[in-house]
């Protein structure tokens, strides 16, 4: 069954945690889609895992578009929501509508996701009246990283978690169907989660959350150097890929392949004749 923002929201009523990975091609879409997850995220992150950024700000609304479109045609049931890049909101709120609609448009995404509390507000009710649910992104928020002085954690002083709080609730009366909290204590999550009537989506903010959002690289074991103390790895499909690989090097050198059951037959008789006609 498709997701969609009354399903998704169902879950939050009902306990039901909601699962989201990050997805970037046509592949691991149908992959992730068929184990049943319920929301695949376009991020910018393919800025840095896919196209080798340092970070998320040179990624560009073509790129986003190209992912999406192929994620799109992968996932058939879970609900596909695609990050708005750097500053392809933030100028104008004209331009936050147009560029939404190219992410629904030419991307075939459900729904656009852009990061920030109130000074987002503006953008997410134009947004959401052209007809697009609005996934909103508070706490630590990449686009931001040259403001944060780095990837750092957010919300930990008193004037910060209020600040959180009353951001999450504007972004909700805004009209944002969802928000993912990324790097904020999982306590400050708790309290903003029993706050909204929308799902909250965790990243490095605790189990309180309605659901958990992950990188598929870090949590498949594709990623190398440093890991995010919220990354857990779930498999290491990294040593597979990098032993077969391997394993292909070396047969191919050894001559062990292609082996007999790789390769094509002909008969006998056909190559008989080749071989008379070139001697000939």
């Amino acid at each position: 069954m498709k997701n969609t923002v009354s399903t998704l929201l169902k879950q939050k009523q009902s306990g039901d945690r909601i699962t989201m990975l990050t997805a970037y091609d046509y592949t691991t879409a149908k992959i992730i889609d068929e184990c049943g997850v319920n929301s695949i995220l376009i991020g910018d992150s393919l800025g840095m895992v896919m196209l080798g950024y340092e970070n998320t700000l040179p990624v560009t609304m073509e790129d986003m578009i190209h992912h999406t479109a192929a994620v799109a045609r992968g996932a058939q049931n879970a609900f596909i929501v695609a990050d708005m890049p750097f500053m392809s909101y933030q100028v104008s709120v004209q331009d936050a509508v147009i560029n939404a609609g190219r992410l629904i448009k030419e991307g075939n995404a459900n729904a656009v996701k852009l990061e920030g509390g109130a000074e987002v507000c503006e953008q997410i009710k134009a947004i959401v009246k052209a007809s697009i649910p609005v996934v909103a992104h508070l706490g630590l928020t990449p686009q931001s990283v040259n403001a944060f002085g780095g990837f750092k954690v957010q919300g930990k002083s008193l004037e910060n978690a209020r600040r959180l709080i009353a951001d999450a609730v504007k972004i909700q009366e805004a009209g944002a169907c969802m928000v993912v909290l990324e790097g904020i204590p999982a306590k400050l999550a708790d309290i903003i989660t029993s706050k909204l009537t929308i799902p909250t989506i965790g990243i490095g903010a605790g189990k309180g959350c309605d659901g958990q959002v992950l990188v598929y690289q870090d949590m498949l074991g594709l990623t190398s150097g440093h890991i995010a103390k919220f990354v857990k790895q779930f498999a290491n499909v990294g040593d597979v890929m990098r032993q077969g690989i391997t394993d292909y090097i070396n047969e191919t050198k050894a001559g062990t392949f292609p082996a007999p059951e790789h390769t094509y037959a002909i008969d006998d008789e056909v190559i008989a004749q080749l071989i008379k006609e070139e001697n000939e």
